[in-house]
């Protein structure tokens, strides 16, 4: 099930957003969505949930333009976490959680179990939301989008409050997915997991494309000093690489 985004381009009051690109995403792989900020990272993964009307071209899932899918068969397709989630009602993790099987009109219990364990809180699970940490609740959200089972996982940031225990544990739980045939797109700030962990790296500046290519290729010492301007180079090996600054 490709993810197509089809020289799509987005607008807010007339100013430019996102430039024109496209860009084939496969199942099966984890892409990060890279790039200072103001680059356009949260504009394009959005539009690619289709939770962004774009201004020109458009998102097609499988082929099939994803503005006219009815939103049911998209929410079980693409599952999606923003950078800030916010949670209306004080429930406990558990009910949270089970909340990403309303596309599915069930309570599906072994995803939601799946999903409580993944994300490291099954201890959890009858806790109220408003006693848990940021971390903690950033993975009750996660957990959410993973018990969909969606074929796309869409997360904007979704380590950046998390120790590192268990950002690694998370990307073990993403690449897990991915292997099972889900397509998976990260927006990251550090670089140095997306050059270890991710098979693709869409490299933002301006609202512009300026790369899309292996991990090594995107985010070259050239590529670091044009986007970021900032002199940095690569130490270690394929898979446990260090960013050095200067």
């Amino acid at each position: 099930m490709m993810l197509t985004a089809e020289k799509l381009a987005v607008e807010l009051g007339g100013t430019a957003l996102l430039h024109p690109l496209s860009a084939g995403l496969h199942p099966g792989t984890i892409t990060a969505i890279c790039g200072p900020n103001g680059a356009g990272k949260s504009t394009l993964l959005a539009a690619l949930a289709g939770l962004t009307e774009p201004s020109t071209g458009e998102v097609l899932l499988d082929g099939a333009s994803l503005s006219a899918m009815p939103a049911r068969q998209r929410a079980r397709a693409i599952g999606y976490l923003p950078q800030t989630g916010e949670v209306a009602w004080d429930m406990v993790v558990r009910s949270l959680v089970a909340l990403g099987r309303l596309p599915h009109g069930d309570e599906g219990a072994l995803p939601v179990a799946t999903a409580l364990a993944a994300c490291d809180l099954e201890r959890f699970a009858q806790r109220r939301v408003s006693t848990l940490s940021g971390g903690e609740k950033a993975r009750a959200l996660l957990a959410r989008v993973l018990a969909g089972e969606p074929r796309w996982i869409l997360a904007d940031e979704p380590l950046a409050a998390l120790d590192i225990a268990h950002q690694l544990a998370l990307l073990v739980t993403l690449r897990r997915a991915a292997a099972g045939g889900a397509g998976v797109v990260l927006v990251l700030h550090d670089l140095a997991l997306a050059m270890n962990h991710a098979d693709r790296v869409l490299l933002l500046d301006g609202g512009r494309l300026v790369a899309d290519a292996s991990p090594e290729d995107a985010l070259s010492g050239r590529n670091i000093a044009n986007v970021w301007g900032v002199a940095a180079r690569w130490l270690g090996e394929p898979g446990a690489r260090a960013l050095v600054m200067g």
